[in-house]
């Protein structure tokens, strides 16, 4: 059984690492490393995001007390051209409980032996942004390093996962093929089976299945993510998250000044209303996050949008754009055929 105390021993250790001003190398934990690389990788989003609309993101920072961890907390509301955009780091030591490891050992944590609660860390960085103007879509990015330690901080059991995806308002085909070939890109670079099998899990688990329609229009996905050597994972991640820029910024670029009237505005809302539905139903980040010890829930619920509708039955009109995307949302498209 593992000890509070060994928890935080175990994070005074990473700390005393960080601290020490030496520049990390691969000798290092990847746990250290993934850290350093989120922290980076926010860093470049909310500049590229200030270029855009000209605002500036608030940053909050805020510390873990009971185990150990941190976070960073950005969020720009009410720009010239984001309603709402939140880019959050997180730092999680903590423990499984034995309920956890249970559940574990029947998916990704069938061999780990022994009896609990284990120490783990988890870090990643997860966004979502929400445009003003209807036209601009909505997206979603999250890349996380998940590890089981033993008592003495060496690794037990690890994975990867993360993804990104589209969710527009007004369906433009020519965002969505540029949004999934710069993610295939990344993908071909590490493993040319990664695209054809990340897509469609993105478009699997990205569903409001209560109303068996997708959230939007996809982007790749992985979970559990373990089958080569760490390293050459954490590469992939690496280059999948340092993307984001390149998949989005151009869309946000092109779609925000678009014009607009009340109608699209209303539209806009109760299509965040089914984004919300999505991530307070089925996001397991979400629940996860609420459940964690000393959870900070204002960074878990970020992600909502500032402002959204649900109307009664609501249905678009036959034949409309609108229900255009509907027809999409039930019907993934392969917007780069898979091979």
């Amino acid at each position: 059984m593992v000890s509070n105390t060994c928890i935080q021993s175990i994070s005074r250790q990473d700390t005393l690492r960080r601290s020490s001003g030496e520049p990390l190398t691969n000798k290092d934990p990847i746990r250290l490393r993934h850290e350093a690389f989120v922290k980076n990788l926010q860093n470049s989003i909310v500049k590229a995001i200030e270029q855009v609309d000209g605002g500036k993101f608030e940053r909050t920072s805020w510390q873990r007390a009971e185990h150990g961890g941190e976070g960073i907390t950005c969020v720009l509301q009410d720009g010239a051209v984001i309603e709402k955009a939140g880019v959050a780091v997180s730092v999680v030591y903590s423990e499984l409980s034995d309920t956890a490891i249970q559940q574990m050992r029947q998916d990704r944590g069938k061999s780990l032996e022994g009896q609990g609660p284990f120490p783990y860390f988890v870090t990643g960085i997860s966004l979502v942004m929400h445009g003003k103007n209807p036209h601009c879509p909505t997206v979603h990015m999250n890349y996380r390093y998940f590890e089981v330690m033993n008592p003495d901080g060496s690794t037990k059991l690890w994975w990867f996962g993360g993804g990104a995806d589209l969710t527009p308002v007004y369906l433009y085909e020519e965002d969505a093929v540029h949004f999934h070939a710069v993610h295939k890109a990344a993908c071909d670079k590490h493993d040319l089976a990664y695209y054809p099998k990340f897509k469609p899990w993105c478009d699997t688990y990205f569903k409001n299945a209560h109303r068996g329609e997708g959230r939007g229009v996809g982007g790749i996905f992985f979970d559990d993510l373990a089958d080569k050597p760490a390293e050459q994972i954490f590469a992939f991640v690496q280059d999948c998250g340092n993307s984001f820029v390149d998949a989005y910024v151009p869309i946000l670029k092109k779609r925000k000044d678009h014009a607009y009237d009340d109608e699209q505005v209303r539209w806009q809302q109760i299509r965040r209303g089914r984004y919300v539905e999505f991530n307070l139903i089925w996001d397991r980040g979400t629940r996860f996050g609420l459940h964690t010890p000393c959870a900070r829930v204002e960074s878990i619920l970020m992600t909502l949008p500032l402002t959204v509708r649900w109307e009664y039955m609501h249905e678009p009109k036959e034949g409309s754009i609108e229900a255009r995307l509907e027809q999409v949302l039930k019907t993934p498209v392969d917007w780069i055929p898979l091979k």
